[in-house]
């Protein structure tokens, strides 16, 4: 959330905020701006929902989606001075800071690549280790989170597709995003029910579900949001912010 820059806004923020129990905010770096990022908190403060920063690389052009090479000392330092700013406004407005989430090529580049992961946990880790690392399920990030000594969540797509490998699809392969809501709901079930995936191979892999993500950006964002609300009910899951 919070991934408009200056006078542009994007996502449908107002509307998702009503059915989700924690928002990633985007820190400046790949969306997001000290206007934006202060209405967004003050926005999850005012609906009770749980605040995460959400660092990636430095790239406003690309919206973080595309892969920077930086060294560990600078993932390191990228993370840090993004969760700072954002806990700044969570400061001013009376709200703790929840967790943190990296954000798009970030996150799965931390996925397959150990020495990313372990930049990323222990910036997480030096700032307050009360905070909870969201990771791809059954990635580096989770593992290095661990060791960091966090609290981590294993996080689950509604909207994306997966690999064999446990991956999600890269966008720019054909199937990558889930477009509709009825398939969405029917992954999320699955995920939540048998601890399955289905991959775009045709396999079930084994996945644990601690948080679902949907994209903000995503163009049924909101509709993806009520549906999996009802979808949980209908389970008896209650949703809550980890």
């Amino acid at each position: 959330m919070g991934e408009g820059f200056g006078t542009y806004s994007f996502g449908a923020d107002e509307q998702i905020i009503k059915h989700i129990t924690s928002a990633n905010i985007a820190c400046g770096a790949h969306a997001g701006d000290p206007n934006i990022m202060s209405d967004t908190v003050k926005l999850a403060k005012d609906h009770g929902v749980a605040i995460g920063a959400h660092p990636g690389f430095p790239d406003i052009a690309g919206f973080g989606r595309r892969m920077i090479d930086l060294s560990d000392k600078e993932i390191y330092r990228q993370v840090l001075y993004q969760i700072g700013a954002l806990n700044a406004f969570c400061q001013v407005h009376g709200v703790p800071l929840h967790h943190v989430k990296p954000h798009g090529a970030m996150y799965n580049v931390a996925a397959k690549d150990k020495r990313v992961a372990t930049a990323i946990a222990q910036a997480v880790s030096d700032f307050d280790q009360n905070l909870i690392l969201y990771g791809l399920a059954g990635s580096y990030l989770i593992q290095e989170g661990k060791r960091a000594g966090l609290r981590v969540a294993s996080e689950v797509f509604a909207d994306r597709t997966y690999q064999e490998d446990g991956s999600l699809t890269p966008r720019n392969t054909p199937g990558a995003l889930i477009k509709t809501v009825d398939q969405a709901v029917k992954q999320v079930r699955e995920m939540l029910s048998e601890g399955m995936v289905m991959t775009v191979q045709g396999k079930n892999i084994p996945i644990q579900a601690d948080t679902i993500c949907v994209h903000g950006d995503g163009a049924s964002a909101v509709s993806f949001v009520k549906e999996l609300t009802s979808a949980l009910q209908q389970q008896s899951i209650t949703k809550a912010s980890i």
